[in-house]
């Protein structure tokens, strides 16, 4: 009886003791855990989700300030580059107006150098004609029949040097004679004559003339055989 008395009161401090460790555990617990105000960290990370937007509007409106920025300078370029466009056109224009005034003038010349390319030589041939009017009023009159030839005669020499003259000046010559030359000469007639060598030329028919190095005419010639 004793026995069972005495177990049982170990039984007892058992769960005293046990009892005094629990409550020594949540001293320890309570002393080491600190105390955490929710509302005051709620309000914090209000604070800087706040702070952190006010920097993204700082920053989009950084950036929307350097967009404008640079937008005014690409409008300015492109106003300059339309500017020089525009007086480049108009600077063309005027070299393409300027150049087909030019045209039109050397055109203008040209006909008229052409339409009066003879102009020169025509007044030439007034000398010649002249003496041929002089030629026929020399032998108007009371003259004896060979008076009348010999006046006929020198004004046709005057008439002659006059043609000669003006030919001359406008680079019309004969051309040569010699040998025969097929591309000078026409032969109309071949001729005996010891005193000639084949291929001379005996008598000239026909005068040939060349303007320059191009030949007008050919000339009309007998040649020896």
């Amino acid at each position: 009886m004793e026995k069972q008395d005495s177990t049982n009161d170990e039984s007892i401090i058992a769960d005293q003791d046990e009892m005094t460790n629990d409550e020594n555990m949540d001293t320890t617990q309570d002393e080491t855990i600190p105390d955490i105000d929710i509302e005051t960290t709620g309000d914090t990370q209000a604070q800087e989700e706040a702070q952190a937007q006010d920097e993204d509007k700082k920053d989009d409106a950084r950036f929307d300030s350097l967009d404008e920025e640079f937008k005014a300078k690409m409008q300015a370029q492109v106003d300059e580059a339309n500017d020089q466009a525009t007086q480049a056109h108009d600077k063309l224009l005027r070299a393409y107006a300027d150049f087909e005034n030019f045209k039109k003038q050397l055109q203008k010349e040209k006909y008229n150098m052409i339409d009066y390319a003879s102009e020169k030589f025509a007044s030439d041939l007034l000398a010649p004609i002249d003496a041929l009017q002089m030629a026929i009023v020399s032998v108007k009159g009371d003259f004896e029949p060979s008076q009348v030839v010999q006046k006929l005669q020198e004004g046709m020499e005057l008439t002659l040097k006059a043609f000669n003259t003006a030919f001359e000046k406008h680079d019309i010559t004969e051309v040569e004679y010699g040998k025969h030359d097929p591309e000078l000469h026409q032969a109309v007639m071949k001729v005996d004559g010891e005193q000639f060598e084949t291929g001379d030329i005996v008598e000239v028919l026909q005068k040939g003339y060349k303007y320059k190095d191009r030949l007008l005419r050919e000339a009309m010639v007998s040649v020896a055989n």
